[in-house]
């Protein structure tokens, strides 16, 4: 296939699942038609996705573009192409299907609105990474976040309504705020240099003092988005207060489609600018720090899982501020391999959740014995994420050590060094008090789980976990409210020996399975990253498609 018809295809990305989501909008409650359809649309732009990855391998880089509008370049509405956004389309479109799976296996999508959400969502992310305009972003910013607030009611926790209040107004008011900043600083983009194309907008903030302040506006909202320090507590305090299945979908998404248009309008408008990489560098390395620290003094697995995920996105954009090819291709492979390892970690967590009411750490315990698959799952995302090899961890973390040591920035390197033990140790934290060790109730427990209002999970599903989500044989056990204390009686006898089916296990198992290939594979996906980084380091090719087309 051409570059050109590759190029008229590229809207489809956008205009595909917003269409799809309309004609199921009309088909009312028809929640199994609402799964296949969602499921096999996603699937189609994946293998899309792939097949754009392909392409721009086998030519080794380059970039396509396409302009929808009767309109000259550099005015028309631009939807472009490189390495870099083909990758980016075929890993979040790969989670989006894992995590509707886990969300059907969960019971977290049994709305009809539940997959039309989605598939908008999916329309914003798309139109976000093929966009080579400041202002389009914002549409399809916009785009995304407007279904997510609909995702994240529908599949908040019911029975602590005033917790759900209070996550779902964190996420919309910081949202709202960081849209309203962002906005701001595109029209000052556009008061100082006439423009906000991407690629009219080449290297000018190198030049004029305006403009790069002007920028910086708008980089500072999309690092409130992707929760960079100082303004990073909001995600670890709102991702928690929906459902399992919604936090792994958002935790592949949203922050990183924030991440992937700061490299961008960097690598773009400011050319890779040296005077700046300094703050950057400060930055990020604040982040992994006081990310992980965080999560410490935390009690439940996915706030310490969200804590965690902010400390990791200040190694993702510590490649940028390295700004080196092996900078930038060490920070893109972390990119993809921690939107793997962070949704395969809020998946198996999440499916113990589902399944034993609490994600509170030591208030269940030893269910390594009655869900192998899922302690393993877990501990091998947890190794990962702490970058132990041989997984994709070790790789990333490796790469961005040689890349920071190449700049001679050793504070970061020593900063990176000690956030591994850290998050090592976090991770042993979770896998001890939840896998490991006996808590204070379990699936194995003859006088029942007593959970205290000191140790209740604010955010955790322990309140909706009711008789139609247990087997046969515990449907007949009650519970019982005693003051503070919520006693689940159990017995041995009657307690199954395993409660996480295969078809809620399964999506993790496939992320997981996954960072191992990132892991033992990772001179190809390294290959892949560099194609990509080099079409940041040098965006000639990228400014000369968007304003010839």
């Amino acid at each position: 296939m051409s570059p050109d018809t590759i190029g008229t295809l590229l809207p489809l990305f956008a205009g595909l699942p917003l269409l799809v989501a309309g004609i199921l909008i009309t088909t009312g409650h028809r929640l199994r038609l609402h799964a296949i359809v969602n499921i096999a649309t996603m699937l189609v732009m994946l293998a899309a996705a792939c097949g754009l990855v392909y392409h721009f391998w086998s030519t080794d880089g380059g970039t396509i573009a396409h302009q929808v509008g009767p309109w000259p370049p550099g005015v028309a509405i631009p939807f472009v192409a490189d390495m870099f956004t083909a990758l980016m389309l075929a890993v979040t479109l790969l989670l989006t299907v894992v995590s509707i799976w886990f969300a059907q296996a969960s019971r977290a999508a049994n709305s009809q609105y539940f997959a039309p959400l989605v598939l908008i969502l999916s329309t914003g992310v798309n139109g976000a990474l093929l966009t080579a305009d400041l202002f389009n972003l914002f549409v399809f910013l916009e785009v995304m976040l407007l279904p997510s607030y609909g995702l994240y009611v529908l599949s908040a926790n019911r029975k602590l309504p005033l917790r759900r209040v209070h996550g779902v107004r964190l996420y919309v008011t910081m949202n709202l705020f960081t849209s309203t900043l962002y906005m701001i600083g595109v029209g000052f983009l556009y008061g100082t240099a006439g423009s906000v194309n991407i690629a009219v907008l080449a290297d000018q903030a190198q030049h004029d003092p305006t403009v790069a302040i002007a920028g910086a506006v708008s980089m500072f909202a999309l690092c409130i988005k992707a929760s960079v320090v100082p303004v990073h507590g909001w995600l670890a305090r709102a991702y928690p207060g929906t459902s399992p299945a919604v936090t792994a979908l958002f935790s592949g998404l949203h922050t990183k489609v924030a991440i992937y248009a700061i490299y961008r309008i960097y690598s773009v408008v400011y050319g890779g600018d040296t005077r700046f990489l300094w703050v950057g560098v400060v930055l990020f390395s604040l982040t992994m720090l006081i990310g992980v620290f965080g999560a410490v003094g935390e009690k439940t697995t996915r706030t310490i899982l969200s804590f965690h995920m902010v400390s990791q996105i200040g190694y993702i954009l510590l490649g940028v501020a390295l700004f080196t090819e092996l900078g930038l291709t060490a920070g893109i492979f972390y990119l993809l391999h921690h939107m793997i390892v962070k949704a395969s970690l809020f998946m198996s967590t999440g499916a113990v959740e589902v399944r034993y009411g609490t994600g509170v750490i030591g208030a269940l315990g030893g269910i390594s014995r009655t869900e192998p698959v899922i302690a393993v799952t877990f501990m091998i995302a947890a190794l990962s994420l702490a970058g132990i090899p041989p997984f994709s961890g070790f790789v990333a973390k490796f790469m961005l050590i040689v890349g920071a040591v190449d700049t001679g920035d050793i504070a970061a390197v020593v900063i990176m060094l000690l956030v591994s033990l850290i998050t090592l140790l976090s991770m042993l934290k979770i896998w001890t008090g939840m896998f490991w060790e006996k808590g204070s109730g379990g699936p194995a427990t003859k006088s029942g789980t007593v959970i205290t209002s000191a140790t209740r999970d604010p955010y955790a599903h322990e309140a909706s976990y009711t008789p139609e989500l247990a087997t046969e044989a515990t449907r007949a056990q009650v519970s019982t409210l005693t003051g503070t204390q919520t006693i689940i009686e159990t017995d041995e006898s009657t307690v199954p020996t395993r409660r996480i089916n295969f078809a809620l296990a399964a999506p993790s198992v496939v992320l997981a399975i996954i960072t191992v290939a990132f892991g033992l594979g990772a001179q190809f996906l390294l290959t892949l990253s560099g194609i990509a980084a080099e079409g940041l380091y040098d965006s000639t090719d990228y400014v000369q498609a968007v304003l010839n087309r």
